[in-house]
């Protein structure tokens, strides 16, 4: 009512469109929303509300007073894309129209089995069918992944998305094991370092320190540290050496520890529960280090392994009702890829 005082609405049109709803359709309306006052001459004409990119109601005033919701037809168009590693996964995806969002999707579905920063070789081969959203033309969601294959020196990895009864949606490899493992290969945001490292980089040595008992990542001060796995806080303080550090105890008796950081998400305390990918604190170079880097460790019982190497557990295979209709979807990504891709050995 405000706004149409505001608008300079008459108040015996208020009157009537507030008579006239009587579904209640206007109670729909909340901040955010968006109001648009349309007039020919001095004549308000209609009044739309705009929910989203594709909800709205719209408010006819030209002759007698009519409220109805519109929905604007949604159309998925599908892209394929791919190429080939020449430089950097970012950079190379972005130079084959990749949307960013794609890029990072892509990376964070194989980012269990595949470190971006350091695995990634020139030569590497990617290709992914991606589906937006459109209405009228217009690009309405940021799109998403179908299926995706990336070929890492040899080794040939693909992702099919599925929508599993009980796990909602997700992505599966060609045996059906899900490509999503209980724990991140790498904890650290590959966009931030792609977008504020070196992306140029291709050898893993120049970057990348191996120590016995863990790995260090030479990172920009302040990029985000991610939980590599579901856990609990079982430190958080200083250690000799380390500076600043967290451990983080997960199920199976597996640990991971994250040292020399900057400073610490202020919300965390030991006891405190975590979420893969929650961000538990940042890079920096406290404790005996020369420049800014995370130092990793994967412990598995009291023994230090590889966490560039270490076989990681997977998460629920497809449901077991559903994998012929997996294997179907499967079959037909493959058939499509194939198609686009007439040299590939499939």
């Amino acid at each position: 009512k405000i706004i149409f005082e505001e608008k300079k609405v008459p108040l015996n049109t208020a009157y009537k469109i507030f008579d006239f709803d009587k579904n209640n359709i206007l109670s729909s309306i909340k901040p955010g929303d968006i109001m648009e006052f349309s007039y020919i001459g001095d004549n308000l004409e209609n009044i739309r509300i705009i929910k989203d990119e594709t909800n709205s109601i719209l408010i006819n005033l030209s002759e007698n007073v009519s409220i109805e919701k519109i929905k604007k037809e949604i159309q998925s168009i599908s892209s394929f894309k791919q190429g080939e590693i020449t430089t950097s996964f970012y950079k190379d995806a972005l130079k084959e129209g990749i949307p960013d969002s794609i890029i990072m999707d892509f990376a964070y579905i194989f980012g269990w089995d595949i470190d971006f920063v350091f695995d990634v070789r020139k030569g590497d081969k990617f290709s992914v069918v991606f589906e937006a959203d459109y209405s009228e033309g217009e690009k309405i969601s940021s799109g998403d992944i179908i299926f995706a294959e990336f070929i890492n020196q040899n080794n040939r990895y693909i992702a099919q998305r599925f929508f599993d009864k009980d796990q909602g949606k997700q992505y599966f490899n060609e045996d059906g094991d899900n490509v999503k493992k209980a724990f991140l290969r790498a904890p650290l945001d590959f966009a931030y370092i792609s977008s504020h490292f070196n992306p140029n980089r291709m050898h893993p040595i120049l970057h990348r320190i191996k120590a016995h008992n863990g790995v260090d990542y030479a990172a920009k001060r302040n990029t985000p540290v991610k939980a590599s796995g579901d856990g609990v806080v079982s430190f958080l303080g200083r250690q000799s050496g380390y500076g600043r550090t967290i451990e983080i105890k997960h199920g199976g008796n597996i640990k991971t520890l994250y040292a020399h950081l900057e400073r610490f998400n202020n919300k965390l305390k030991v006891g405190s529960k975590v979420k893969q990918g929650e961000v538990i604190a940042f890079v920096g170079d406290s404790g005996q280090a020369t420049g800014p880097h995370l130092h990793f460790e994967f412990w598995q019982g009291q023994v230090r392994t590889d966490p560039v190497k270490v076989k990681l557990p997977s998460a629920k295979p497809v449901n077991k009702n559903q994998i012929e209709e997996f294997r179907s979807l499967l079959d037909l990504s493959l058939k499509k890829l194939s198609e686009y891709n007439p040299t590939n050995d499939e």
